[in-house]
């Protein structure tokens, strides 16, 4: 019977990995994260420039309506009771987001929901649409022609590098949508951004954990899967089967920052760039994550980028061909019991924080119950 040196090898040291290690060495297993990156958190890692905690790898808010998962991350730090109010920029016109009686009211003057509901209303009714075939024509059934050209359709195509109609119709129904005079942006009961950044939470759950960074698993993979019982693998599951049924699409992004000697750019955290002939999608603030008081202030533009492997993967483009290929994947990883395969890209989904968390604890749960 062979002897490992640890019970698990956690391949990604973002949520889905540190939540597995945490759980894992609770209940007194050995483990090893490593970690291709010099740091630390994957995409919330957060880096301190002048005093700001900056989201290296955009934006991230942590929002659920689930107590527990709350309550399991304000065991590392408590939080900012942070709201996320965006705001879009169209042609040098501030709108709020989401599409509330706000933005209703800057667009139409319109002052009660019935008449902006009216107004919507009005201009669906001019469409020739029954069932929408794709992003465009479903943003067109949800808001009108007007909003959708102004707020949605050039940042949407910049966002993903295809023409709204080249789109899955799913990808715009996450947007909200209300008649009222509410700019959070989400629903959820509990949200807010870590007192002292995300790298709190991750230095938390990675506590007296063993860990190394620098390390690329499959330049010594053969090496690696030998000291471990199991291994837990947070990347691309394509990138695992050496892209056996072809690469996975995903669209990336190029954070490009600047420290501004001034103590305030924009005056929120989040804006929207709307124009197609602006580059970049936003730009984000980062002292109002936490409401900081520096002299000066850190911004980053986000610029889209293709999901071609020298880039990092950030969105994945889940149509019927890339589903398709994910399934096949999944196939395979299904016929390896000491692999564990979880996290956004093993998974290829485009989970929020707390869906990570949410996905790890459940996969870690079953996989102790079965040690």
């Amino acid at each position: 019977m062979a002897v490992y040196e640890y019970d698990y090898l956690i391949v990604g040291s973002g949520l889905f990995g540190a939540v597995f290690a945490y759980e894992a060495k609770k209940a007194g297993k050995k483990c090893l994260v490593i970690d291709k990156r010099r740091q630390l958190g994957g995409n919330v890692f957060c880096k301190n420039i002048e005093g700001i905690n900056v989201h290296a790898y955009g934006a991230h808010i942590f929002h659920t309506d689930d107590k527990f998962i709350w309550d399991y991350v304000n065991q590392f730090t408590a939080f900012h009771p942070y709201i996320n109010s965006p705001i879009a920029n169209y042609n040098g016109s501030l709108f709020n987001l989401p599409f509330n009686m706000n933005t209703f009211y800057k667009l139409w003057g319109t002052k009660t929901p019935t008449e902006a509901r009216l107004k919507i209303a009005d201009q669906i009714s001019q469409l020739n649409i029954t069932k929408p075939k794709n992003l465009e024509e479903q943003a067109l059934l949800m808001v009108g022609p007007e909003i959708y050209e102004k707020l949605i359709k050039h940042y949407t195509e910049k966002q993903w590098g295809r023409k709204a109609t080249e789109l899955p119709a799913f990808i715009i129904k996450r947007l909200p949508l209300r008649f009222t005079f509410n700019n959070n942006y989400f629903n959820d009961k509990y949200q807010g951004i870590p007192i002292g950044g995300y790298n709190k939470i991750i230095g938390g759950l990675l506590g007296g954990v063993e860990t190394k960074v620098g390390i690329d698993y499959f330049y010594n993979k053969k090496e690696l899967d030998a000291i471990a019982r199991k291994i837990v693998f947070t990347g691309k599951i394509d990138e695992f089967f050496n892209y056996k049924f072809g690469e996975l699409e995903y669209r990336s992004l190029n954070f490009v920052e600047e420290i501004l000697q001034i103590d305030d750019f924009q005056g929120n955290a989040v804006i929207n760039y709307c124009d197609a002939c602006v580059p970049f999608t936003r730009i984000i603030e980062h002292k109002h994550f936490e409401f900081g008081k520096q002299k000066y202030t850190v911004i980053t533009k986000e610029f889209p980028l293709s999901g071609m492997k020298a880039n990092e993967p950030f969105y994945p483009i889940k149509d019927s061909a890339n589903m398709k290929r994910y399934g096949q994947y999944q196939s395979l990883a299904k016929d390896l019991p000491n692999f564990i395969f979880g996290g956004r890209l093993a998974e290829y989904q485009y989970y929020d924080m707390h869906q990570v968390i949410g996905s790890a604890l459940k996969k870690v749960k079953q996989e102790l119950s079965n040690f």
